[in-house]
């Protein structure tokens, strides 16, 4: 649940500025944005994506089908129908463990988005929309903080949180890396925008001045723990989530869980000032995380049962 809520969350937030960049931005750098957005889902966007040209209304309905296939469509389990809609079933499933409260923040932000299509929100103001929407999961996950028991579910929510978080800025930092390779004369746009989704333009600025330098920016994202929503924060979130769960049931892999856990928070700490090839360092921390989900279940839900094959255990 707390996954597909964070999920949700990011995505908004990456077309809430997105859509803002429709009404007056250039051409490539709207191409940019949706490039950025599609490669770090790892998904290929529907019917692809126009190249920079004179052509505006193509651009323009591409964005409009785009936009269409992110919000809405539930086929893409990347949506953020898809993921409101998933999280509320798993809540559902639940709902002896989650409170009233956030039962009714998830539900009516799922209602929402529900009830509308794309025809309703685009010729008035999607970036209304996505900021209102965004703040409806905010609101979600504060009503989580404020009111969930402190047991094992509130450390599985967070841990969900967090290794979401991590996952997913790692693969936001690796595309931006990527992609300014190929928009060199967008570096300066691209980067700030990348402050934007991770509300931490105002902390560059009082850092470092409004001069944008790439290197200053990804050490910024990546390290600084002020920024609630860096990438040493959250693994050291996460890390501490998992040591107030215990040990779990599959004694081998609870010391393995610990074990790559602190790998990554000394990726992020010591590797990652002396390192040159700092997109290595982040493939690096992404497969780690990865790995970190695939233990963590292994270790709390799918471990095996002694004299019982694992694949007989349902």
């Amino acid at each position: 649940m707390a996954r597909y809520m964070e999920r949700a969350g990011f995505m908004c937030r990456l077309l809430h500025i997105q859509s803002e960049a429709l009404v007056d931005r250039p051409i490539a750098e709207i191409e940019f944005g949706w490039r950025r957005i599609y490669t770090a889902i790892d998904r290929s966007p529907l019917g692809g994506i126009q190249g920079a040209g004179p052509e505006d209304d193509y651009t323009l309905v591409d964005a409009y089908l785009l936009t269409d296939e992110l919000t809405f469509v539930r086929e893409n389990p990347e949506s953020i129908l898809s993921c409101l809609e998933r999280g509320r079933e798993n809540a559902r499933q639940i709902r002896n463990c989650v409170s009233e409260q956030m039962w009714t923040a998830l539900n009516t932000e799922f209602l929402r988005i529900r009830d509308i299509k794309l025809t309703d929100i685009w010729l008035t103001s999607p970036g209304s929309f996505y900021a209102e929407l965004l703040a409806g999961i905010d609101r979600f996950t504060g009503v989580a903080t404020a009111t969930m028991y402190r047991d094992e579910g509130w450390h599985f929510f967070r841990v969900g949180q967090f290794i979401e978080r991590v996952q997913f800025s790692c693969s936001l930092l690796l595309t931006q890396t990527r992609l300014e390779l190929q928009y060199g004369e967008l570096a300066e746009a691209s980067w700030r925008s990348l402050l934007r989704i991770f509300h931490a333009s105002g902390a560059y600025d009082r850092t470092y001045s409004i001069e944008i330098q790439p290197e200053l920016v990804l050490d910024l994202l990546v390290t600084d723990r002020r920024i609630p929503e860096s990438l040493l924060r959250s693994v050291d979130r996460t890390t501490q989530e998992l040591s107030s769960l215990g040990d779990g049931p599959n004694a081998a892999t609870s010391g393995a869980l610990r074990r790559l856990a602190g790998r990554l928070g000394a990726l992020l700490r010591y590797d990652w000032p002396d390192r040159d090839d700092r997109e290595e360092v982040l493939r690096q921390v992404l497969t780690y995380s990865r790995q970190l989900h695939d233990h963590l279940s292994e270790t709390y839900f799918e471990y095996a049962i002694q004299g019982v094959p694992r694949s007989d255990v349902r």
